[in-house]
């Protein structure tokens, strides 16, 4: 049961899940979430039908009703489930894995993730153990249902006047494709905007630099004033400035500031992740935002949002999480919201480069991966060497260790998702940068 992850779940076809796999989570899942009806959305991905047609067969065989999107991005699910009151819904997706992946994110109501500790991990005993898998009494039925309008109406109504930009857009060949030129019109150059699950352009995870790459090009090539990269589900997007240069995540962040809480004039909370800058915080206090910080991960971050009942949030991976959207997380509604604000940027006269280097005042390691057996050894003696040579003023110990100096940070946490124990470090100059992302370098190996 390979595929079982923190936040979903996700795995090679064939290898992790198959068609018996998609069968039992539809057999459990009305049991488990105490629900005879089932939203039930699917991406572009090539096993995608297979892996669609089983799960709906063992609702339904279970006595549970689906209703069907078909092709769907995960936040058209998030929407269609917190909006239509059901209290289960699954997207088929394997977000931006390579083509051979495949796997599925289980909401429950209100379109709060079902994680491992929120039932995931039931679910795994169930299918581990054989339970029995008896036809129900009553078989249940499929209900096509068809929201993509109304899903896209809710969208247009965060779009502003875009007409004076140049945008450059990579749908990587995933689920944004399903929408952009309802929402954007053909004026910006659009890039892999056919839905195709073989990604025969480039992977559709824009967090890797060599993602961007084509992107990039375009940018430069036509003289736009932003780039926009979606991943292959479309809950999560990322950045470039007009040189085409990235930006990171976290100060997208920030960036959304000058929506919710200038121009709307809202105060209140937004959530960042433990691996965030302290950029965010520095810009969007004085604006009205009480930034608080909490774990990596849709499973995590979404709850937190809505029990804090926060403004918006997001995280270093490039997700977007907003209470106008049910607290979830929409690549779509993000990108909306900081074209809108590139608009009024160069409206003002300015770049979007401009206001990125207003807003981030430090040097940045990025995360650095390391593939090392004892993590929680490495974490240890990271935190212990280091609050060792000088005090910190700072601490957090959920979901690894982020500590704080007068002149730096770091945060050392094991992935959730793959086998990695991830690094990142930022200091006010690349010198002290470099000299702890150094030491710490040492210490991990020395343990690997």
């Amino acid at each position: 049961m390979g595929a079982f992850h923190a936040y979903d779940i996700r795995g090679i076809y064939g290898v992790d899940l198959d068609a018996d796999f998609a069968y039992k989570a539809g057999y459990f899942l009305p049991e488990l979430l105490k629900t005879d009806r089932i939203l039930l959305g699917r991406d572009m991905r090539t096993s995608s039908d297979v892996l669609h047609d089983a799960f709906v067969k063992g609702a339904t065989d279970a006595g549970a009703d689906v209703w069907d999107l078909g092709l769907s991005s995960t936040p058209m699910v998030y929407y269609g489930t917190a909006r239509h009151g059901f209290k289960a819904s699954v997207q088929i997706t394997a977000s931006h894995n390579p083509k051979e992946y495949n796997g599925m994110k289980i909401s429950r109501e209100n379109a709060l993730p079902v994680g491992l500790d929120a039932g995931l991990g039931v679910l795994k005993k169930w299918m581990e153990e054989g339970r029995p898998m008896p036809p129900a009494a009553r078989k249940g039925s499929v209900h096509p249902f068809d929201i993509r309008a109304e899903y896209l109406e809710f969208l247009l109504k965060y779009k502003k006047d875009l007409s004076g930009i140049k945008m450059a857009i990579d749908c990587s060949n995933g689920m944004a494709a399903m929408f952009v030129h309802d929402i954007f019109g053909e004026a910006p150059a659009y890039i892999f905007d056919e839905l195709d699950g073989t990604f025969p352009n480039h992977e559709a995870n824009p967090l890797l630099a060599e993602n961007r790459v084509d992107l990039q090009k375009l940018v430069r090539r036509e003289g736009s004033d932003v780039g926009v990269v979606y991943d292959g589900d479309a809950d999560r997007v990322m950045f470039l400035d007009e040189k085409g240069d990235f930006i990171p995540p976290d100060l997208i962040i920030a960036l959304l500031g000058r929506y919710f809480l200038d121009e709307r004039g809202e105060r209140g909370i937004v959530l960042q992740d433990i691996r965030s800058s302290k950029s965010v915080a520095e810009y969007v206090g004085p604006k009205g935002g009480k930034v608080a910080t909490w774990k990596v991960g849709r499973a995590f971050a979404a709850p937190r949002l809505r029990e804090l009942d926060g403004i918006y949030g997001g995280e270093l991976a490039g997700h977007y999480y907003f209470r106008d959207f049910f607290y979830s997380d929409s690549g779509l509604l993000a990108s909306l919201l900081v074209l809108n604000i590139v608009a009024d940027i160069k409206r003002e006269g300015g770049t979007l480069s401009q206001v990125i280097a207003g807003i981030s005042h430090y040097r940045n390691s990025g995360e650095i991966n390391f593939k090392i057996d004892d993590k929680q050894g490495a974490m240890d003696a990271v935190r212990d060497y280091f609050t060792s040579q000088e005090e910190a003023t700072a601490s957090l110990d959920f979901d690894g260790y982020r500590v704080e100096f007068p002149d730096w940070w770091f945060n050392i946490r094991p992935s959730n998702t793959e086998p990695y124990l991830r690094f990142i470090c930022e200091a006010v100059t690349q010198e002290l940068l470099d000299e702890k992302v150094a030491k710490a370098r040492e210490i991990i190996m020395s343990r690997a």
